[in-house]
Parts: C-alpha cells; structure tokens; sequence
C-alpha cells in the first residue's frame, strides 16, 4: 500500500487529501517546516527547520517506490520520479517522465524572469473545479493502487 505524502507549505489541498485517503485507508504524512507547522487529524505531520529545501530533502529520504506525492515544486517532483512515486499538483496534474522537462525549463525560464524585474502576475484564486480535478487524478491513482495490488 502506497503512503501520501503532503509537501504541505502552502498546499491547498492538504485537508482533502487527508479525506480522500481516509477513504481509502491509505496513510498520510504532512511535511512542513517550522514556519508552516500543519497538523491534522488522519495523518502523521513532520516538522523540519526553516530552510531552503529541508523539507524537499526530507521527503524525498522518505519517498518509496510507489507511493503519492502532493506537490507543486517541479524539483522536488522531478527527484520523487526518480524514486519512482507518483506525483501531484494541487491542480489534479500528474508529473511524469513525459513532462517534467518542460514543467523545469518553464520554472528556470520564470527565474530568468524575475531576476530581470519582470514580475509575472500570481496565481488566480482557487476554483471548486480545481479541486474537483485533485480529487478525481488522486482518486485515480488510489484506485490504480489498489488494481495493482489484487
């Protein structure tokens, strides 16, 4: 049985992720730093100092084979597909081998971006259909789990 792991710093799906799973039985770890501290009933957080990618590093010495990960940093999702996890954006998108070079050429093309001064607009507030579309790539990829291992 696969765990979920939540990079919880501002992640806006960490409460229906915990729901969705509970529905399937499936355990679910929180990992944030110290400035983000989230704990939720139905699932185990895991709290790390501030710093620059100590929770990136800390879930990714986590992650097995298998297992989901919920995260919108394109880094720490290209390092959990090499630990051969499945992984989520809040948005419901799946990383995959197909796409996260593109998803890090866009990130690094947004770098260049800002260090020119150039600020790109943020994101829009957050829509039920995003959440609709989470729910639905999450509950695809439990099901998908649970297929496999019958």
């Amino acid at each position: 049985m696969p765990t979920v792991l939540i990079d919880a710093d501002g992640c806006p799906v960490v409460g229906l992720t915990i729901r969705i799973c509970k529905g399937h039985s499936v355990p679910v770890l929180i990992l944030c730093d110290t400035a983000h501290r989230i704990e939720r009933d139905g699932a185990e957080t895991l709290v790390f100092d501030k710093g620059a990618d100590s929770v990136d590093f800390a879930l990714v010495n986590r992650v097995r084979a298998g297992d989901i990960v919920v995260t919108q940093d394109y880094g720490l999702a290209s390092m959990c597909l090499a630990r051969r996890a499945r992984v989520l954006n809040q948005n419901g998108l799946e990383y995959t081998a197909g796409n996260i070079d593109a998803l890090l050429e866009r990130r690094w093309q947004n770098k260049k971006l800002l260090r020119a001064g150039k600020h790109p607009k943020g994101p829009a507030k957050r829509t039920k259909e995003q959440d609709a579309a989470f729910a639905a790539a999450l509950e695809g990829l439990l099901c998908g789990c649970r297929e496999s291992e019958g």
